[in-house]
């Protein structure tokens, strides 16, 4: 297929933007110009041309010589505007904006198909790493078996310090001189961006379209210095893991939670801000994909990449989507975890299915056992101060026993 040539309007000039205006500036092979973009602050002093910079949205949008926005500010709200506006104009868009992105799909979809326009978002999940592209093009739904991975680099980069010693603060502190954090980083350690990742890793891989919010999701701000204590004692490690798994009835059981895993699983070795994703096929068994997930080039890496792609006329067809029998999110599933408590705030034994292992003293406790998803999210303990939930890894010792048979089990073989 022929290269076209893409004339694009950029909305945003931070670090990522400024970085794809000078790859595409210096690599004309490329075929790509930008010929606006729109910023907020016309006052900020900026490495490139003065002439190409406004802050008005209408002279991008309204410019019949550009057929390619590029959205890459930080406000869901502002870019969601933006990105539809242009879809309903035909245009094509490139967006590495996930919360838009997650909360919109429904509609997103709609658009293109109405409109003619397309929609490529590779950089909005995983950073360097292509996968969505490859789950679009290579797995077949009914071949692709489970995803659990580490999709947030910001959290992965606070979990890999806090194994190393350093106390959840002093992480966070760190992760945000870095820049791996934001200023307000609730998006990421409370694992809303985790989520959001985690949905449109779901479209993909076996066209289920839901709400993030919807998502079993518990982040990183519970975990306890206790519980760090029993993973060293195991010799796992803690990361933050979306997971998703297709059930014996063709549904699919899905999460992010903290996860203990275990060497020999690839994740254990993912550190700082690299993510990474375990795929399990029925025919090509695991495949492991890891790269940076986190930081500026990671993401204009991608971003250009999607502008590449769209060169040559490349769009997602969503042929999962389109399937007359599409698989569905389960309703329930259950989950083998780790709960740590203290003496204020005691978790009742009997919410769940079966206990493994219990341990009490007056610093506090733990037990290790089989819960329904159903259960622990009707819980008031779930959510209470003091209490951890961390899920096992599979093939614990904890959990090497006769057990009843599972509706599903949240884990991957690894």
């Amino acid at each position: 297929m022929s290269q076209q040539k893409l004339t694009i309007g950029l909305f945003g000039f931070g670090v990522v933007g400024e970085g794809i205006y000078q790859v595409l500036h210096e690599l004309p092979s490329l075929g790509a110009t930008v010929r606006r973009i729109c910023i907020r602050d016309p006052h900020k002093p900026r490495n490139a041309p003065a002439e190409l910079f406004t802050t008005r949205a209408d002279e991008l949008l309204n410019d019949p010589e550009i057929n390619l926005i590029v959205e890459l500010i930080d406000d869901a709200e502002a870019a969601y505007a933006i990105v539809t506006r242009a879809l309903r104009s035909g245009r094509h868009v490139v967006s590495a904006n996930k919360a838009l992105l997650a909360r919109h799909l429904p509609e997103l979809l709609y658009l293109q198909q109405e409109y003619g326009g397309s929609l490529l978002y590779e950089a909005a999940v995983c950073g360097s790493i292509p996968i969505l592209r490859n789950l679009e093009e290579y797995y077949d739904n009914d071949l692709l078996q489970g995803i659990s991975g580490i999709v947030n680099g910001s959290t992965n980069y606070i979990l890999t310090q806090q194994a190393k010693g350093l106390d959840y603060d002093a992480a966070l502190r760190q992760a945000q001189q870095l820049g791996f954090a934001e200023s307000n980083p609730t998006l990421d350690v409370e694992g809303h961006d985790a989520a959001n990742k985690l949905s449109l890793l779901l479209a993909h891989a076996w066209g289920i379209v839901v709400q993030p919010h919807n998502l079993l999701r518990q982040g990183i701000t519970r975990i306890r210095p206790e519980d760090w204590d029993y993973a060293r004692e195991k010799g796992w490690r803690i990361v933050l893991a979306a997971t998703a798994l297709r059930n014996a009835d063709g549904s699919v059981s899905a999460s992010v939670l903290p996860r203990f895993v275990a060497p020999g699983n690839p994740l254990f070795d993912v550190r700082d801000e690299y993510n990474g994703l375990l795929l399990r096929s029925r025919l090509s068994d695991r495949q492991f994909l890891s790269g940076k997930g986190a930081g500026r080039f990671p993401t204009a890496s991608a971003v250009v990449s999607d502008i590449s792609a769209r060169s040559y006329q490349y769009k997602y067809e969503y042929k999962k989507l389109r399937r007359s029998e599409t698989a569905q999110l389960a309703p329930d599933f259950e989950l083998e975890v780790y709960v740590g408590f203290d003496a204020d705030n005691p978790v009742p034994e009997s919410d769940f299915g079966e206990v493994y292992s219990s341990y009490r003293s007056e610093e506090g406790a733990y037990f290790t056992g089989r819960i329904s998803a159903r259960a622990l999210l009707a819980a008031a303990w779930w959510q209470a101060p003091g209490v951890s939930v961390i899920a096992l890894p599979e093939g614990a010792p904890a959990s090497r026993r006769p057990a009843p048979v599972r509706k599903a089990a949240l884990a991957l073989a690894v």
